[in-house]
């Protein structure tokens, strides 16, 4: 569409407002208007109007459909992700529960390694017993409890102009409301026009620090950048009922929480956000082995057995030692 089509879009907008009955009063409104302002239906001959009404439909018709059929190929490419996305995360729970119950197995040890294993327990446990050394006394006590104290005013201070985070751990604004995982950001922006919106009537454009949004021929509701990246090939919008803009941002980094959708907009308190527990599955691929590694050590450490970095150096010292059956390591401490 070029721009001399788009120029009388605001006025053409403004004119379908004031029309409570829609299409058809518009078109009452137009053709009584060329009835009584021009020659529209006696300067070009019996049968010209008509036909040049009709031609001019032909044209808009097919353009029209054209388009209609892209939006719903669109919407139906989106569905097919949305669904595809879907079916792959359940997949991935699938797969974690099928791994939990695998390693939850009961393994049974013979009684060298149960006696080994309990002895284990028992230093771990002498070792927690060990007092602790004293810690500061005196004026040195009481000057790590002032600075601790200072930090924690200044702390406070900093959060004390910040928005609480709503139940989606995001906000309510005046012309919007978002709320955010750690993976996607979801926005609501109700489109405040008396009449009911299609995808031909609103501008969008998402890029991965910019967002722009709003009603043709009208100011936009949002414009501004992002404080982080988004996935763009990955984020989609739709119209709900005609009056809601629903759009869907994927974050391109899936471990940090968002203050606020622009910067523009006023930041809510990170500190303040209650994030439902997250499955295993929810996590892109390094996140994830981060986090089952953190598990694995920790369920060692409870164990009193070494973790994955201290197994991996009793392997290589092991493997060095049956290298080199020549050299005395009864002496040696390994830590």
């Amino acid at each position: 569409m070029s721009k001399n089509e788009e120029k009388f879009d605001g006025i053409l907008l403004a004119m379908t407002q004031q029309h409570e009955g829609g299409v058809q009063e518009l078109l009452d409104t137009i053709f009584s208007f060329l009835a009584r302002k021009t020659d529209f239906y006696t300067g070009g001959g019996k049968g010209a109007a008509e036909k040049l009404v009709t031609g001019t439909f032909k044209k808009h018709e097919a353009t029209a459909l054209a388009k209609a059929a892209t939006e719903k190929a669109e919407r139906a490419e989106q569905e097919r992700r949305r669904k595809e996305k879907l079916e792959k995360k359940k997949k991935e729970e699938q797969a974690e529960a099928e791994k939990i119950n695998s390693e939850s197995k009961i393994v049974e040890l013979t009684d060298e390694e149960a006696t080994k294993l309990q002895e284990e327990i028992d230093n771990k446990k002498t070792v927690k017993e060990t007092p602790a050394m004293p810690g500061p006394s005196g004026d040195n006590a009481d000057s790590v409890k002032k600075e601790e104290n200072v930090e924690d005013e200044e702390e406070d201070e900093k959060e004390k102009n910040k928005l609480r985070p709503n139940s989606g751990n995001g906000a309510d604004l005046p012309n919007y409301r978002w709320t955010q995982t750690l993976q996607d950001l979801e926005i609501r922006v109700p489109l405040k026009v008396n009449f009911s919106v299609r995808s031909k009537d609103v501008s969008v454009s998402i890029t991965k620090k910019h967002l722009t949004l709003g009603i043709k021929g009208q100011q936009p509701i949002i414009d501004d950048d992002f404080p982080h990246e988004v996935k763009v090939e990955e984020s989609t919008w739709v119209i709900e009922d005609g009056k809601v803009m629903l759009l869907n941002l994927e974050k391109v980094n899936k471990m940090q929480w968002w203050a606020h959708v622009v910067t523009s907009d006023p930041e809510i308190s990170t500190k303040k956000i209650n994030p439902e527990p997250s499955k295993l599955s929810d996590l892109d691929g390094e996140t994830r082995g981060l986090v089952e590694k953190m598990m694995y050590d920790q369920r060692q450490k409870e164990l009193g057995l070494p973790t994955s970095d201290e197994q991996k150096k009793q392997d290589v010292i092991k493997k060095f030692m049956e290298q080199h059956p020549e050299m005395d390591f009864s002496k040696c401490k390994f830590n």
